[in-house]
Formats: C-alpha cells, structure tokens, sequence
C-alpha cells in the first residue's frame, strides 16, 4: 500500500476522533450547558446532517481545484468548526461549530476514496480503502477514549482544542505526503448525478443509511447506557469505546479484505449479525461482561460494512464515482442522525436506556433485506444478459474510472 494512504488515515483519524469522542462526553456537555441528554444528543444528530448536507456541496465545489488542495481546504474547515465548539458560550454556538466541522466529513472521505482506489491496482481497490478508513477506526481506539478521558478530568472543552490540533495534524499530514494531482478533467455535475439513476448505487446507499444506523442507535447512548443499565462507573466508559474501537478496526479490516473476495456475502453476514447482537445487547446490557462482549462485536459487525458498501457504490458509479462516493459517506452520517434521533425519541418516550437497542435492530434488518433484494436483481440482470453474450463476439472488458 503507498505511503500516500497514511496522510489519508491521519485525516480521518481526526475526524474519527471528533464524529465519535461526542458519545463519551454526552454527560458532561449536558450539565455545563443544563440541557437534557436527548438534547445533548442533538450534537451527534446536527454532525451527521451537516455530513448529509456537506458532502455533495463540498464535492462539487471540489471539482474546480485539484483533490489534494480540496483535501486541506476541507481539513482546514475542520480544525474551525472543532475551535468553535472548545470556545462556544452556549449550546447553539457549540452546535454551529459541530456543523461547521461536519462539513469536511463526508467530502474529505469521499474524494479520499477515489484517491485512495487510484493509488492501487483494481483488485486492491477495497484494501485501500479500507486502510483510509482504519484512521477512523483507530480513533474509536485511541483518540475517542483519549479524548473522553481528557473531557471528564480537564473539561470536554480541551477534549475539542486537542482534537483540532489533530486536525492541525492532518492537514500537514496531506500536504506532505499525498502527491500532487491535476485538476480532474470533464468532471461535470450532471454526469456525475447520472451516477444516482443506477437502482444498485440506491440501494446500496439506502443500506448504508440503515446499517450504520443500526450502529449508531445503539452507541450514541453508550454512556448512560452502560452507567445506569450496566452499572459501570462513568470512568469505566473510557476502556469501553477502547473495546468498541478495537472491534471496529477488526471489522473494518476483515471487511475489507473479502469486498475484493466474496462482496454480497459479507454484506449478508455483517448485516444479519449486527441485527441479532443490537437486538441481544437490550439483554445483555444487564451485565457488565456481556455488556462489555456485545460492545465489541457492534463495532465489528457495523465497521464490517463499511469498506464493502463504499465499493459497491464505486463499481456502480465507476464513470463518475467522486460524488457518489461522498453521498456515500453521507448516507452513512444520515443513518447516524436518524438513529440518534430515534434513540433519543424511545429514551423521551420513557422506554429506558436500552430502548435505542430495538430501533438498531429493526435498522439493521431493514439494511439486510435490501442487501438481499439487491442481490436478487443483480443475479437476475446477469442471467438475462448471458444468452445474448452465448452469441455476439466476446465482450470487451470496461475500465474502471477512476475520476
């Protein structure tokens, strides 16, 4: 893998970080401003819209510069957004800087993994991928409990000056080490909408909403959950997001690597099994082990996803993949908002901290049934096109863009 791929992790190491450390401050942000915890929850609903919202905007204005110079444009937005939340006076001004720093999200991962395939052979293209988004998770190991533990002995505001000199990091960290590119060429927006008309790149980002979503049910309550369920001292949930961090990585990096093998079979199995464990972990958030075992298998289950759906949407939008790739990512964080929100309406509603469990579940089992159906039409769309094959000449193979 090139050494351009690590500039591509330590950016999203620091956005890993921010997107995520939120969920082990949720208490203490809630008492500085004296709002309720679903309202808290809100920064982790505001982050992924501004995601939703970011990537398409953010992409597009991409294609007039080259894609390195957009990445540190966007990890300069960055490091502002998290410099106004450590520094906002009130709860509004701290959402506003969640937003701000949202923004970058989903077109930095997007436009990272377009680069990130074309810096490998074809049959890599997943790996890659995946090596880029083990930044994110190995922020989920290192950065989220670093971060929660800095918040809950020196205040959640250092948490959010430490994770903009990350950003700080990053920035230096593509300018350095990514290569230089020219600016993308014929890259027009209608050709890359056209993208959105195939019903496979649909699907699969319509799982991506449901699966990861499923994920985030579940783990935007984690705090309050393993504190008044589990019974867990609120200096124990820093080692907790280390376990859900490490399960994420495993399951990125096994996810990873059988895309490129057995795609459509991982997808089956992630998803089926993240369904049941989200649906168990209601139970099994009783006790603190179980609790604890549950925690790691949603990080793996959920992370398992990732690089498969993003390289599902990459071959299905091979012609103009950037800003499919960054919708991508968006749909990611619009699964993370939705769930937030649910979770916070079944908490309101008096359902208890363990409510949220049910709502992944049902997320992550809607995300299983696509999956299938999108198999389904993608076996019956290769059965219809091989007696036409039998006949004509043999087929040229169609390169894969690279944007």
């Amino acid at each position: 893998m090139p050494l351009a791929l690590l500039a591509l992790a330590i950016g999203a190491f620091g956005i890993g970080t921010t997107e995520f450390v939120i969920m082990g401050l949720l208490p203490e942000v809630a008492a500085d401003f004296q709002v309720p915890i679903p309202t808290a929850g809100l920064l982790v609903t505001g982050y992924a819209l501004g995601v939703v919202l970011g990537a398409p905007l953010m992409t597009v204005l991409g294609t007039r510069t080259t894609r390195k110079r957009m990445l540190m444009v966007l990890m300069g937005l960055f490091v502002i957004g998290n410099l106004v939340s450590a520094l906002a006076p009130v709860f509004g001004v701290m959402l506003a800087g969640r937003v701000i720093a949202s923004l970058a999200h989903g077109a930095f991962f997007g436009i990272g993994s377009v680069v990130a395939a074309g810096l490998v052979a074809p049959e890599k293209k997943a790996g890659a991928i995946a090596m880029m988004f083990t930044g994110l998770t190995v922020a989920n190991v290192v950065g989220v409990p670093l971060g929660t533990l800095t918040g809950q002995s020196a205040g959640w505001r250092t948490t959010f000056l430490a994770v903009a000199a990350l950003g700080v990091i990053g920035l230096f960290g593509v300018a350095r080490l990514l290569p230089e590119q020219p600016k993308p060429q014929g890259v027009r927006v209608r050709a890359e909408l056209a993208a959105f008309r195939d019903v496979q790149v649909l699907l699969a980002m319509a799982m991506t909403v449901l699966g990861f979503g499923g994920v985030f049910a579940a783990v935007t309550y984690i705090t309050p959950m393993m504190t008044e369920v589990a019974g867990y001292a609120p200096s124990s949930v820093t080692w907790l997001l280390v376990l859900l961090g490490l399960g994420m990585v495993g399951g990125n990096l096994v996810g990873g690597r059988f895309a490129d093998r057995r795609l459509m079979p991982m997808l089956y199995v992630s998803l089926g099994g993240l369904s049941l464990v989200l649906a168990l972990f209601t139970l099994t958030a009783h006790n603190r082990i179980t609790a604890a075992i549950t925690i790691v298998l949603i990080g793996g289950l959920g992370f398992a996803t990732v690089p498969p759906l993003q390289k599902r949407v990459l071959d299905h939008a091979a012609g103009a993949p950037t800003l499919a790739s960054a919708v991508n990512v968006g749909a990611f964080n619009l699964g993370n908002a939705l769930s937030a929100w649910l979770g916070g309406l079944v908490i309101s509603a008096g359902l208890g901290y363990t409510a949220p469990n049910w709502v992944g579940a049902a997320l992550a089992a809607a995300a299983l049934l696509l999956a299938l159906l999108a198999g389904a039409l993608e076996r019956r769309t290769e059965q219809a096109g091989r007696p036409a094959a039998a006949h004509g000449p043999e087929p040229v193979p169609a390169t894969v863009g690279q944007g």
